[in-house]
């Protein structure tokens, strides 16, 4: 993807009317809505602002960047705009900004837009460039000014690819490491990364640059870079991973004293003039913005972590039995194909609820949480207690980690290094051990019995209004608390027990909603808008696959909608897998694995029906695109 992708020639504004910072935030956001870039004003406007009151945007010498990753985003887009009169815009430098980009980004983007944007942003640093951009006078000249810099940039790369600052750099030279990083690592991010690269240069410094922007890290920071290093410059606005950090010389400072003040950061890193950074293992700045949130907000960042992190645990290993009740089918269970797919997709699986477990105690205790958290959902596992035993196993982990942390916030500052090493993990293994085997093991163990006898023993009628609560949930907020309470419920029976019926109304729930929206752009083409119609058609493939998350942009557009359709076809067709007693012998893989469960040919039917219904509700009920 080229910077021109992004930069569209017919959201341009180069002769932008407004004088102060709002308003001219308010016209090239209303741009933005006029082309279809964004499905409401108000949202992403919220988060544009919310961004500007962490650090302005203006980043001085005339260019402003503002910025935003949002639901309301239907496309990465760049507006660029030019004011000749100058906008008061609280720049940098306190000079008027002449030039604006305003960088919009949706929610879940892949990494080439925002390697794009990174590019884009590398540009802005070079003053010949800017120069010529402020000249240009119509949107071809402006795409043109970029698309030449963009491949003189790829050249220069090349030529200079031996001379990168990584770690295996000349020992002669001065080698300092750092890390860039901003709220929504967008922008800032990359410009204070390539202006210390270039300082440093100038410097003759060799440097190592990490960066944690919204494509995750990059060019990370291995344990010999960070030993060999004379200091570390932290140029970030939110937070990154410190710990490594111990024992050396850090400069701390914001992302945009990385853009502005490179010398100065890489002068105090090279001569070590700069606090060495000591890890003391206690709450950090982010836990404290933890503790003001409300008791479920904590409570659900809490269980999201641990989801999150068991997910790939629950799509490798179920995708790998999945494959293996393939083989098993076609050749026996004695195959060695399908003993080996089902080993090791169900050693995968083993995994599930330590790993749920963990990650929720870490989430509440940081990182002294995750062995103890990991520790219960494994007793949880062997005391038959299940996932809803795992599950309130990390929590109590979490909280025991932070209650021993509390308890030993006075110990004299001498003794103060055991505590990551040896005090933390050997009293919160014994305090949440305690716990599991005396009290939550056995407890949950005996629930979790009676919840699947009571399930065993249910009639034929009380399962299928069972099947329509569980497809109704996974169509809600597709993806939020009702969808994964909904799927970690099923997951957990299909984990206790192999039996797959309610991972069928599970899955079903997911696939109903882009399968809806599919249709219905397909066959109500006068209710959408032309890129809906297009991202309609990519819900056909992500339904399939059972990628709820394809539905969400509509959602967010047209909630009441978009989600009444998709819960009342979401839940018919859950409740008709369980009237059919069809079976998915996986927790995910979609029509892939359809083919694999009982009475699938029901199944199909089911979401077929689901579907239409879902589409139909949706394509009716919504207005034409004109009105």
């Amino acid at each position: 993807m080229n910077v021109t992708d992004l930069l569209k020639k017919d959201v341009m504004l180069l002769d932008l009317q407004a004088s102060s910072k709002e308003a001219a935030i308010d016209e090239m956001i209303a741009n933005l809505y006029k082309h279809n870039v964004l499905t409401e004003q108000a949202s992403f406007k919220e988060a544009i602002l919310a961004r500007e009151e962490q650090s302005s945007t203006g980043l001085g010498d005339g260019i402003a960047m503002p910025h935003a990753k949002t639901k309301a985003v239907t496309e990465p887009t760049v507006l660029f705009a030019k004011s000749k009169i100058g906008v008061d815009y609280n720049s940098l430098d306190g000079q008027p900004a002449h030039l604006f980009f305003m960088i919009a980004v949706p929610e879940g983007g892949n990494d080439t837009h925002l390697q794009t944007l990174a590019a884009l942003s590398k540009l802005l640093m070079e003053p010949v460039f800017v120069a010529k951009l402020k000249e240009a006078s119509t949107p071809d000249e402006v795409q043109q000014l970029f698309l030449d810099a963009t491949q003189e940039d790829t050249t220069e790369e090349k030529a200079e690819a031996p001379e990168s600052g990584s770690s295996a750099s000349s020992d002669e030279k001065p080698f300092v490491v750092a890390v860039t990083a901003c709220p929504t690592g967008i922008a800032h991010t990359y410009m204070a990364e390539d202006a210390l690269k270039k300082k440093a240069k100038e410097m003759n410094v060799d440097i190592k640059v990490e960066t944690n922007g919204s494509d995750g890290t990059k060019n990370h920071l291995t344990n010999e870079d960070i030993e060999r290093a004379s200091g570390v410059i932290i140029a970030a606005s939110k937070k990154v991973e410190m710990a490594r950090f111990d024992g050396k010389h850090v400069v701390e400072r914001p992302v945009v004293d990385g853009i502005k003040k490179a010398e100065e950061l890489i002068t105090k890193a090279s001569a070590q003039d700069a606090p060495i950074y000591r890890d003391s293992g206690e709450k950090s700045e982010e836990d404290g913005e933890y503790e003001k949130q409300s008791a479920w907000g904590k409570i659900y960042k809490d269980l999201m972590n641990g989801i999150s992190h068991m997910l790939p645990f629950v799509i490798g290993g179920g995708i790998l039995m999945a494959i293996s009740f393939l083989f098993e089918s076609f050749l026996g269970s004695e195959s060695e194909f399908f003993l080996f797919f089902n080993s090791v997709g169900g050693t995968a699986f083993n995994f599930l609820i330590p790993i749920l477990a963990g990650y929720i105690a870490m989430s509440i205790g940081d990182r002294p949480g995750l062995m103890p958290g990991i520790v219960a959902g494994m007793m949880a596992v062997q005391s038959d207690a299940g996932f809803i035993g795992g599950l309130i196993g990390g929590f109590v982990a979490g909280y025991l980690v932070v209650l021993i942390k509390h308890l030993l916030k006075d110990l004299p500052q001498s003794l103060a290094s055991l505590k990551p090493i040896l005090l933390y993990p050997v009293l919160g293994l014994l305090a949440t051990g305690t716990a599991m085997y005396f009290a939550i093991g056995p407890v949950f163990s005996k629930l979790n019995s009676f919840i699947l006898s009571f399930l065993e023993g249910m009639g034929t009628g009380n399962i299928v209004i069972l099947g329509i609560l569980l497809g109704g949930m996974m169509a809600i907020d597709m993806g939020g608390p009702f969808n994964k309470a909904a799927y970690t419920f099923s997951i957990g029976i299909f984990n206790d027990t192999g039996d797959g019926a309610f991972m069928a109304a599970a899955m079903i729930g997911g696939m109903v909603p882009p399968l809806a929206i599919a249709l219905a752009t397909t066959f109500f083409k006068n209710k959408f808008t032309p890129d809906e119609r297009k991202s309609g058609t990519a819900n056909y493939i992500m339904g399939l696959s059972f990628v709820t998350e394809g539905a969400i942009p509509f959602a967010a557009a047209d909630p009441l909608r978009v989600i009444t359709s998709s819960v009342i076809g979401a839940a018919i067709a859950g409740g008709l897998t369980q009237f059919f007693h069809s079976t998915i012998p996986a927790p995910h893989g979609g029509i892939f694995v359809v083919l694999l469960g009982n009475a699938w040919w029901f199944f199909l039917l089911s979401l077929l029906i689901g579907t239409v219904i879902s589409a139909l509700i949706l394509g009716i009920w919504k207005k034409p695109v004109s009105k």
